[in-house]
């Protein structure tokens, strides 16, 4: 395999030296579709690692210039060896960031209360109730509204701006196969001057 690909691969993703062969070799040299094959084969490891715990990490800050906005983010691992590191330390600026620009309301869905579930499905069905559709074409148009609120009010759903094509959650778990091991957003705060 041409070495000088291989170099690209891994300055890339990050994957070792055999998974960037095999990437390159299964895309059949194409150094795009091996970035999505090291992708997917690195999410489906982030996956099996999910349920570890995570004991060790850092609290990140972030100031808007002018002082006027910031935010605290509390982003966990399972080694104090990994918290330390350059990259996760920038992980948990880049998801600080993130918070900053969109104003999350909850880390994950699972956050996300039955009551506040239960206000906006009432809020979206009395939106529909004039359009005079069938009751089940009215509850598909609600379970795709509260699909949506989700993704605007959950961080990990959200998209990373920076690269909008990817979720905080799938950036997230391309670090956990990168590091080998669990990553969590255990809370965060968000502060701005007047709020």
């Amino acid at each position: 395999m041409d070495l000088e690909r291989v170099k690209e691969l891994r300055a890339r993703t990050g994957a070792g030296i055999s998974d960037c062969n095999k990437a390159l070799a299964d895309s059949n040299g194409d150094i795009e579709k091996a970035i999505e094959i090291l992708r997917e084969k690195g999410i489906a490891k982030a996956v099996k690692k999910s349920g570890r715990e995570t004991n060790q990490g850092i609290v990140s800050a972030y100031i808007h210039p002018g002082n006027q906005l910031g935010v605290l983010v509390e982003v966990n691992c399972e080694t104090d060896f990994v918290a330390r590191t350059l990259e996760f330390k920038a992980l948990a600026n880049d998801i600080a960031l993130e918070i900053a620009a969109l104003n999350p309301d909850f880390v994950s869905r699972d956050d996300v209360d039955d009551e506040t579930i239960n206000r906006e499905r009432e809020i979206y069905s009395k939106q529909l109730e004039e359009d005079k559709k069938p009751a089940n074409v009215i509850e598909k148009i609600v379970q795709g509204k509260i699909e949506a609120y989700f993704n605007e009010h959950c961080l990990l759903e959200m998209p990373y701006i920076k690269d909008e094509s990817r979720t905080i959650e799938e950036l997230i778990k391309e670090h956990i196969a990168k590091f080998g091991e669990n990553i969590s957003v255990r809370r965060f705060t968000r502060f701005k001057v007047g709020e």
